[in-house]
């Protein structure tokens, strides 16, 4: 007999509990009916029966397998019917799919994060992983950006992380109001601050396209080279089987290639800002 175990059957996980990030983005934690794993930066889909699914990649740590949190941003039709879910509701996980983050590539180095609105999610993934590997490490500094003091999210769990040996937190806002004290100005502006060995070093960066676009022009300035930035990419990956084709760049399927490519793997790749 072969194997009929169906591909596209999600698997059953109850929501246990709905955290409120931002005036726009909620986090919802699962409890999946058996064991889940997954690797740092790869991605799952998210069903929610009677109305669709779509691709999100964890934001809890991957060590973690009785839970798993995914962080979501109000943004569409499915996003928005997820937005108004209460604990209890029954939900579908497929997956994981995808390339995640390489860390045997980054242990041992000092560790540039550059993160921006939502893509914080797959970054607090990571840094969670870099944490329980703390010693593998040099240091990691994570420069994050948001449009307004009530747009950053994970705000307790920054206060944590600035508490961590090896971790410095640089925060900047778009627009601040009279009790921010950190940094005013686009993400980018906060590589300025850093202090960072380029040659033992690796960049990883997660955002809005235009961000990610910015700061690794910034990167290379700086001096890194194409080979030492890291990338997760967000395109229509719909099936997350390189089936269906909407997620494709250049030659590469987001689903099955990525999301996560360094960064001379599609420097040369069309639209990969778009």
């Amino acid at each position: 007999m072969g194997n009929n175990h169906n591909i596209y059957k999600p698997l059953r996980a109850e929501l246990v509990e709905v955290i409120e990030e931002s005036p726009t983005i909620k986090s919802f934690v699962l409890k999946p009916e058996k064991e889940f794993t997954f690797a740092t930066g790869q991605f799952i889909e998210l069903t929610l029966n009677g109305t669709g699914e779509a691709p999100f990649t964890p934001s809890s740590s991957p060590l973690v397998k009785d839970r798993i949190e995914i962080t979501i941003m109000k943004a569409g039709y499915v996003t928005e019917k997820i937005h108004g879910l209460k604990p209890g509701e029954i939900m579908g996980i497929r997956g994981p799919y995808g390339r995640g983050y390489p860390l045997d590539e980054l242990f041992g180095k000092e560790i540039l994060i550059l993160g921006g609105g939502c893509g914080f999610a797959p970054l607090r993934s990571l840094l969670y992983n870099l944490e329980a590997e703390k010693d593998k490490i040099e240091k990691v500094t994570f420069c994050y950006g948001s449009k307004n003091p009530a747009e950053c999210i994970y705000k307790p769990y920054i206060e944590n992380l600035r508490q961590t040996e090896k971790f410095e937190v640089y925060r900047t806002v778009d627009v601040a109001d009279e009790a921010w004290a950190e940094e005013v100005g686009v993400a980018t502006v906060l590589l300025d601050k850093v202090e960072v060995n380029i040659d033992k070093s690796v960049a990883v960066v997660c955002g809005p396209p235009v961000m990610m676009k910015f700061g690794v022009m910034k990167l290379l300035e700086m001096g890194y080279a194409e080979t030492q930035i890291y990338l997760s990419m967000e395109k229509n990956m719909s099936c997350g089987l390189g089936k269906c084709g909407h997620c494709m760049m250049g030659e590469h399927f987001v689903c099955k290639d990525g999301p996560v490519f360094r960064y001379d793997e599609i420097k040369d790749q069309p639209d990969i800002w778009k």
